[in-house]
């Protein structure tokens, strides 16, 4: 067994050389995890709590001994579970909270057996500091931008796929950022996870020249993007997307029209006072008939004010690029991109 440190850790995990194990409590493992590990709690909740409680008022010795009550029982069971995850040729990561005994007890089980471990040096509460140093650091963001329905997340994903680094907010949060943004996502993480999840992307892609990001308000759903990162982005060169108002809504209309119209009015009722009650009412009007493309086009009248607010505030930032149905936006938002962003950066 030998501990190592989050980057050597990650990398391990990243190049799928090491399978990744919390030894945490539920509770614990709940609120937030490294990306990618697997629950192999040492103690349940209250199997926990009856340790610390041991501990404060028996002391060290004597919280050994019930936890290890606790254990033995149990140590067949911590085996089988890693051997159902373990892949031919992958080595056993541990990680607890600061790195200490849960992770240590268990890497002794597990190298007793034949397991090959290494545990993370520093544990949780280590991985959480470097979270937040990576999603502070300075980095050569690109916003892509553009009114409500211009397909700027299938963009981004074209955009990755020809080689450039994106981390992709919404992906990660959940949640498409307007109110209609949950309809079809699964639950939403932890905030605390979001962040696990957001500096692990950040940190495959620290070699980047550059990252493209989707432009998005401050909260994603019920997630906030953190301080630091959301203030480099206001600050990025932007590429906003000019796509006529009839291809929009074709968008719009293919990617929320399959969903219930009781779910579609619910996501209107939350807006209601933003689009005002005459607005509100066309728009109910019009899902009662199953006009799905009139409602767009009146959530359109709200969401494309909103953009024009926020880009204006940003105009010397944003480069605009005209794109219709038969263009290939990709090439033209690559094209533009170098030229932005040394305009932005020199300044």
């Amino acid at each position: 067994m030998r501990g190592v440190s989050v980057e050597e850790f990650l990398s391990a995990a990243q190049s799928g050389q090491l399978a990744v194990f919390d030894v945490r409590s539920p509770a614990e493992f709940a609120r937030g995890a490294i990306p990618g590990a697997h629950a192999l709690p040492l103690f349940s909740d209250e199997e926990r709590h009856q340790v610390g409680l041991t501990y404060h008022n028996a002391g060290r010795h004597e919280a050994i001994k019930r936890g290890l009550e606790i254990v033995g029982p149990k140590m067949r069971w911590y085996v089988e579970q890693v051997e159902q995850i373990l892949q031919p040729g992958q080595q056993v990561g541990l990680y607890c909270w600061r790195g200490g005994m849960r992770s240590a007890a268990l890497a002794w089980l597990l190298g007793f057996y034949g397991f090959e471990v290494i545990t993370l040096r520093g544990g949780y509460k280590a991985f959480r500091r470097f979270v937040l140093e990576v999603v502070e650091q300075p980095r050569p963001y690109i916003i892509l931008s553009g009114m409500t329905g211009a397909g700027k997340t299938s963009l981004l994903r074209t955009i990755a796929s020809k080689g450039e680094a994106v981390v992709d907010l919404e992906h990660l949060a959940s949640h498409r950022g307007s109110v209609f943004g949950a309809l079809g996502m699964p639950p939403q993480p932890t905030q605390q996870q979001f962040e696990n999840m957001l500096a692990v992307e950040l940190w495959k892609h620290r070699t980047a020249e550059r990252v493209w990001i989707e432009d998005e308000s401050r909260q994603i759903g019920n997630l906030c993007i953190p301080q630091g990162m959301w203030l480099q982005m206001r600050a990025a060169p932007i590429i906003a997307l000019d796509v006529p108002v009839e291809q929009r809504l074709e968008h719009l209309c293919a990617e929320y029209g399959k969903y219930p119209p009781a779910q579609l009015a619910a996501c209107l009722d939350k807006i209601r006072g933003r689009l005002g009650t005459e607005r509100w009412s066309r728009a109910r009007a019009a899902l009662e008939q199953g006009d799905i493309r009139e409602v767009a086009r009146i959530a359109l009248e709200h969401y494309d004010k909103a953009y024009r607010h926020s880009l204006r505030k940003r105009t010397h930032l944003v480069q605009w690029i005209s794109v219709s149905s038969a263009d290939d936006p990709a090439s033209a938002v690559l094209a533009v991109a170098s030229v932005a962003e040394q305009r932005c950066y020199a300044e």
